[in-house]
C-alpha cells in the first residue's frame, strides 16, 4: 500500500514546485520583486566597492574564465581570487531578480503593467551589459576610467529600479509647488556630485590592486571640487524640505506627506554623507569609511530619483 503513495507523491512533487514558482512569480508579489531589484543594485555596488578595497580587483585575472584555463577561481588565486569570483557569481543573482521581476510584471496584465515593462526590461538589459564592462575592466587592469564607468552604469541600474519601484506602488501626491521649483537643481547637483566623486575615487589609493594605475588628478584638489555641489546639494535639499514642511502645516489636520519624508531622508543621507566624506579625508581615506561612502552614494542615487518622482511641480 505504500509504494501507490510514494508514487504519488513523486508524481505531484514537480506539480507542487510549479505552483509554487508560479505563485512566487504572480502579480502579487509585484512589490517584492520591485524592491529586490533596487536593494540588488544597490548592494552590488557595495560588494564590487569590497572587491577593490581588499586589492581583490585582479583576484581573477582575465574574464569571462577566472583564469586562462580555469572557469572558477582555484587554490592559487588565494582569497583575492575568492573575493572576485564571488563578486561575479552575483551577477547571476542580479539576473535571477531582474528576470523574476519581469515576468512578474508580465503576469501583472497589460493595463496595471504599462509603465513598468520598460524599467523592468532595462534591468534584464543592464545585467549582462555590467557583466561585459566588468570584462574590459578586467581586461584593462583595473583602468580607473573603466572602473568609473562601471559605478555611473549602476548608478543607472539604481535610478531604473527605483523609477520601477515607484511605478508598481503609483502614489498620489499633490504638487509640490514652490518647493518643486529646486527639484531639478537638486537632482542636477547630485548626479555632479556623484560624477565628481567617481573622478576621486579614480585618484585615490584604492586602485583594487597594486599594480593598477590612476588617472593622474590631484586628489586633494578633486576632493574640494567634489564637496563644492555636494554643500549646495545639502543648502537646496533643507531649501526644499523647508518649504515642503510648512505646506504641510498648511494642510488643516495632515500628517507629513510622502513627498517630505523622502526630502526629510534625502537631507539626513547627503548629511550623514558629508560627515563620513569628511572624515575619510583627514583620516587618509581608510577603506572601512570608502565602503560607508559608496553604500551612501548609492543610497542617495536611489532617493534623488524617489525625490524628483515625489516633489517634481505637475
Amino acid at each position: 500500500m505504500r509504494k501507490p503513495k510514494l508514487q504519488e507523491r513523486a508524481t505531484n512533487l514537480p506539480n507542487s514546485v510549479l505552483r509554487r514558482t508560479a505563485r512566487l512569480l504572480d502579480a502579487s508579489t509585484l512589490k517584492f520583486w520591485a524592491w529586490a531589484s533596487l536593494v540588488s543594485q544597490i548592494l552590488i555596488v557595495v560588494t564590487g566597492g569590497l572587491v577593490r578595497l581588499t586589492a581583490s580587483g585582479l583576484g581573477c585575472p582575465t574574464w569571462p574564465k577566472c583564469t586562462d584555463k580555469d572557469l572558477t577561481t582555484v587554490p592559487a588565486q588565494g582569497i583575492h581570487g575568492l573575493i572576485e569570483f564571488s563578486n561575479r557569481m552575483l551577477t547571476f543573482v542580479l539576473l535571477v531578480i531582474a528576470v523574476g521581476t519581469l515576468v512578474a510584471v508580465i503576469r501583472s496584465g497589460t493595463e496595471r503593467s504599462r509603465g513598468l515593462r520598460s524599467p523592468a526590461i532595462v534591468l534584464v538589459a543592464g545585467i549582462p551589459a555590467q557583466a561585459v564592462l566588468g570584462g574590459f575592466t578586467v581586461w584593462s587592469k583595473l583602468n580607473p576610467w573603466f572602473v568609473g564607468s562601471h559605478f555611473v552604469l549602476s548608478a543607472v541600474m539604481i535610478v531604473t529600479a527605483t523609477v520601477l519601484v515607484w511605478r508598481v506602488y503609483a502614489p498620489v501626491v499633490p504638487d509640490a509647488a514652490q518647493a518643486g521649483k529646486v527639484t531639478l537643481p537638486i537632482s542636477t547637483l547630485g548626479a555632479i556630485a556623484v560624477v565628481i566623486g567617481v573622478l576621486v575615487t579614480g585618484a585615490g589609493p584604492h586602485a583594487g590592486d597594486a599594480q593598477s594605475v590612476r588617472n593622474g588628478l590631484d586628489l586633494e584638489v578633486w576632493q574640494h571640487y567634489h564637496s563644492y555641489p555636494a554643500y549646495a546639494l545639502l543648502f537646496l535639499a533643507i531649501v526644499q524640505l523647508n518649504a515642503l514642511m510648512r505646506a504641510d502645516r498648511g494642510r488643516d489636520g495632515q500628517r507629513m506627506t510622502l513627498g517630505t519624508k523622502i526630502s526629510l531622508f534625502l537631507v539626513s543621507t547627503v548629511i550623514l554623507q558629508a560627515i563620513v566624506g569628511v572624515a575619510q579625508s583627514r583620516m587618509g581615506v581608510p577603506a572601512g569609511l570608502v565602503l560607508v561612502h559608496m553604500l551612501l552614494a548609492s543610497v542617495l542615487i536611489s532617493l534623488l530619483a524617489f525625490n524628483q518622482l515625489a516633489n517634481r511641480t505637475k
